[in-house]
């Protein structure tokens, strides 16, 4: 069915006192992404200023939707880029999501477009000795290279390298499968062999999520008790402890409430859209 130009309730102000305004805005929030700091994420943030402090290089190893990623770029986007008119800017960290079969090149031409450097072409030399001028000229201290997993043996070298010839602190972030790539090189293993550990939530671990999720993300009118034993059941067999599908599972359910016009999880619901997003062979 085709809309009116003001059919979106939101672009017409004279809907302000409209609840279907509150409802969509707040399904718009709920879609969007939201970063809680947990004390776990706290924790690992302390680990990582270690890290950088003492230009160390290291490994941040678990399984998808553990929250990882989210941990890792929260962190980057909390150190804050500085710059005075005529100068480079300062990144005190830099986050970096690797490409499949990632090579020497496309890891200097992707350091250096992350770096908004506009000349990225040449020979490897010329562009290896251009990422090092620009990592130096922006103080670089700290470069996190998400799903690591995926760099080439040639590149893992180079990425080495930027530890060792720098000082920069390397943080290396993947799965278990990166810890196979990174024993192919004795160099390699010995530079990153500290390692930080991302585990799925245990029992009480998820029903703590859950309680600071209803509160702090969902926000719905009336409290749902998604802690409670029923809930909290269904839960923990649909997502395994992963906490990047508890996040989908409690906002679909949130959503789906608000279109409905209830003011809360029930149940009911919790049940649908737990059978819809298990993780749990069917």
């Amino acid at each position: 069915m085709s809309k009116t130009p003001n059919s979106d309730p939101n672009s017409d102000p004279n809907n302000a006192d409209n609840p279907n305004v509150d409802v969509n805005e707040r399904i718009r929030q709920l879609g969007r992404r939201r970063v809680l700091e947990l004390p776990q994420m706290v924790e690992f943030h302390t680990w990582l200023d270690g890290k950088r402090l003492a230009r160390q290089s290291c490994r941040v190893i678990g399984e998808s939707r553990t929250g990882k990623t989210v941990s890792c770029d929260t962190y980057h986007l909390k150190s804050k880029v500085t710059q005075r008119s005529g100068e480079a800017p300062i990144i005190p960290v830099m986050y970096w999501h690797c490409r499949e079969n990632l090579s020497v090149s496309s890891l200097f031409v992707g350091l250096l477009e992350s770096l908004q450097y506009q000349a990225t072409r040449g020979r490897i030399p010329d562009l290896r000795e251009r990422v090092y001028h620009v990592l130096r000229s922006c103080q670089v201290e700290m470069i996190i290279f998400d799903e690591a997993q995926r760099v080439s043996a040639q590149a893992m070298s180079e990425i080495r390298d930027l530890s060792d010839l720098l000082e920069i602190a390397v943080v290396l972030v993947g799965t278990d499968r990166l810890n196979a790539v990174i024993q192919r090189d004795e160099q390699v293993l010995y530079r990153f062999l500290s390692a930080y550990r991302f585990s799925r939530l245990g029992s009480e671990e998820l029903q703590e999520m859950t309680a600071l999720w209803e509160e702090h993300v969902l926000q719905l009118p009336e409290p749902s008790d998604l802690t409670n034993p029923k809930a909290q059941s269904l839960l923990l067999q649909a997502t395994r402890g992963y906490i990047g599908v508890l996040n989908q599972i409690l906002c679909e359910a949130a959503i789906r409430a608000l279109q409905r016009g209830q003011q809360r999880i029930e149940l009911s619901l919790l049940r649908q859209v737990v059978e819809e997003c298990s993780l749990a062979v069917k």
